[in-house]
């Protein structure tokens, strides 16, 4: 894993394939580091629309581009990453309290999402002030 926070980073996923076409699999546990409950993509983005805005207080996800790309900005409160998505066989783990905002969505982009609990808005920080202080406090 390419590490960017202490609890987000960048997978190589496992490519199996033939002359026939290519596949990769992606198992709970094993290719991500939580069991899998809720999977969800997101597609149709219009040009210029940018996505996310928030973190997560418990929640783990692992993003995968299979289709297309977009640009993924990670903040942990102390320091802003951008991250490429633009291949299929690699994955973005996004562990909890990391903000994330999506954006630079090309046209046909499909951005599977492999999440670690059922959605629950009260696992949600909508706002980035908020955020900010809730990670100065976890650090005092």
């Amino acid at each position: 894993m390419d590490r960017l926070f202490d609890n987000c980073g960048l997978d190589q996923l496992t490519v199996r394939g033939d002359d026939r076409g290519s596949l990769v699999a992606i198992e709970g546990l094993q290719d991500v580091p939580f069991q899998i409950a809720r999977i969800y993509y997101i597609f149709g983005t219009g040009p210029g629309v940018e996505r996310g805005f928030h973190a997560h207080k418990a929640l783990h996800q692992f993003a995968v581009c299979v289709s297309g790309s977009c640009t993924i900005v990670l903040d942990n409160g102390q320091e802003r990453r951008s991250v490429r998505l633009d291949r299929p066989d690699r994955g973005l783990h996004i562990g909890p309290m990391i903000w994330r905002e999506m954006l630079d969505f090309k046209p046909s982009t499909v951005l599977l999402v492999l999440a670690s609990a059922k959605y629950d808005e009260a696992d949600y920080i909508r706002d980035l002030d908020e955020f900010h202080a809730r990670v100065r406090q976890e650090h005092l």
